[in-house]
């Protein structure tokens, strides 16, 4: 599977690092983009930098030749993780400036999967519809709730009940979280 991540100027550094830590690319293409801001926040919330996978190719935000700004091209799923409610707003209104916001709008019209994490709080009207668009484009709204029923006790283990359920809607699977079962009678 062909796998853009994109990781835009939101709090939330950890979820992007922890989903390249669980996807394999040996067995996927993974491509990496980052908005403008996206490597002061990467700068002040993990301190010793973003750490790639071998094997990872990355890409300029503002440069319009990577493989997936085309139709022609798209990849087989986005995820944009964490996302900002800016570049949220400008998917939801196929304003196209960048390859980050280009490639969005390919996986949206090629009918792939784009997967948002948003880690905004608290919502705003503007938000809600801009949710609302997107959702009716087809993309998967995957805010980052994380959850607490499995007794998490690190943030590491915290951001992995959020990971997982990306890396889910990816179809890749994973162990990073425990799930909820049945009760015992």
């Amino acid at each position: 599977m062909k796998i853009l991540v994109a990781i835009t100027g939101a709090s939330g550094a950890l979820y992007a690092q922890r989903l390249l830590d669980n996807l394999d690319s040996r067995a996927h293409e993974i491509h990496i983009v980052m908005s403008h801001y996206a490597p002061q926040v990467i700068a002040v919330e993990l301190p010793g930098g973003l750490c790639l996978p071998d094997g990872v190719r990355t890409h300029n935000v503002k440069s319009m030749n990577a493989p997936f700004a085309s139709g022609s091209n798209p990849p087989d799923a986005m995820v944009v993780i964490p996302c900002t409610m800016g570049t949220m707003g400008r998917i939801a209104h196929g304003y196209s400036e960048d390859v980050l916001l280009r490639a969005a709008d390919v996986v949206l019209k090629e009918r792939k999967k784009l997967i948002l994490v948003p880690r905004e709080t608290p919502l705003s009207l503007v938000h809600v519809k801009n949710m609302e668009l997107l959702l009716l484009a087809g993309a998967v709204i995957l805010p980052a709730n994380p959850g607490f029923y499995a007794g998490p006790k690190t943030v590491q283990e915290v951001v992995d009940t959020v990971v997982a359920r990306v890396l889910d809607h990816l179809g890749v699977p994973n162990q990073l979280a425990p799930r909820w079962s049945e009760e015992k009678e």
